[in-house]
């Protein structure tokens, strides 16, 4: 059986609280678990120490036994020590779309055009003062 160690969303509409729970990984996100073994509540500040609880033992019987972490709790359990991460690159993020990068060059050759026709004329200003 697959195994992941992952969130199940509990909590009210607007006030989220997560279990991390082992899961069979065709079970649903909030559906049947395995065992729960740690809890998550991002309503508190970042810098709470209770924010992230972790059952240290539990979890790591089960990376022993082939669970594995989603991203998120991956994340949790490096901070804890249990597991390394390696940060992400994704260097197409920052970029414009397609359309996005077509109105930007449109923008530019417009404001070129205006800076372009701004100095014409600020040249044949000059050269009719100096006349």
């Amino acid at each position: 059986m697959a195994t992941k160690i992952r969130l199940a969303r509990g909590g009210a509409k607007k006030r989220p609280f997560y279990r991390i729970v082992i899961a069979d990984v065709r079970s649903p996100r909030d559906g049947r678990f395995i065992e729960v073994v740690g809890r998550y509540n991002p309503m508190l500040p970042k810098d709470a120490e209770n924010r992230v609880e972790l059952n240290e033992e539990r979890i790591k019987h089960w990376l022993g036994n082939g669970a594995q972490p989603t991203d998120r709790v991956h994340r949790f359990l490096d901070v804890a020590g249990l597991l390394k991460r390696e940060p992400r690159n994704n260097p197409n993020k920052a970029k414009l779309g397609k359309k996005a990068q077509e109105r930007l060059d449109e923008k530019l050759a417009a404001e070129a055009e205006a800076k372009a026709a701004a100095e014409e004329a600020a040249a044949a200003g000059e050269e009719a003062t100096s006349e």
